[in-house]
């Protein structure tokens, strides 16, 4: 039998102590203290236990639910534009997250088992969006066609960490990069 829906306000809960907790763990890291974290989300502590029983089951819920939101962009920036504009913009995507909450998601990825069923379903959305977004910009003549999914991940991640969280470098390495995965021109 499938769990029964979550009721509004209990989803709003869950939403506000993910976000906040989101906030406290790229501030304090996986050690921030639950109770300030429930405190800060405005719920009891017994709310917040009752949604994500223990630290880790937090930690699991705000790593899986950045790259839920990182994958789901790849389909979203599919729908609205065409496969080569999208591959460049969920990369863009990519690249962002790497810059701005790189700190949080090797903190939170640390603090996760590796043999675990949240790290490897992350790893799969991460890795099905990225085969999705870049074979559908092979198909259009976008990209070219020797590049792997796990090449535009690895791409988009190595331009995060060379660039040290400067938006300036960045910008300029992601054009450099985007510009080799066009297919040569002939």
């Amino acid at each position: 039998m499938a769990p029964r829906p979550m009721r509004a306000d209990a989803r709003r809960n869950y939403e506000r102590i993910l976000n906040t907790a989101r906030e406290a763990f790229l501030e304090h890291g996986p050690e921030a203290p639950l109770d300030d974290i429930a405190r800060k989300a405005c719920v009891g502590a017994g709310t917040l236990y009752r949604h994500f029983p223990n630290r880790e089951a937090l930690i699991e819920a705000v790593y899986r639910d950045d790259i839920e939101r990182l994958s789901t962009a790849a389909r979203g920036l599919l729908a609205e534009h065409e496969p080569g504009k999208a591959l460049e913009l969920w990369v863009r995507e990519q690249l962002a997250f790497v810059l701005h909450r790189r700190g949080l998601a090797a903190t939170l990825k640390a603090a996760l088992d590796r043999d675990s069923e949240t790290f490897a379903l992350c790893k799969t959305m991460l890795n099905d969006a990225a085969a999705e977004v870049l074979t559908r910009a092979q198909e259009a003549g976008a990209v070219r066609g020797d590049v792997k999914p796990r090449d535009l991940l690895l791409l988009g991640h190595g331009v995060g960490v060379a660039a040290e969280g400067n938006d300036e470098t960045a910008d300029r390495l992601l054009t450099v990069m985007l510009d080799g995965l066009r297919p040569p021109r002939a």
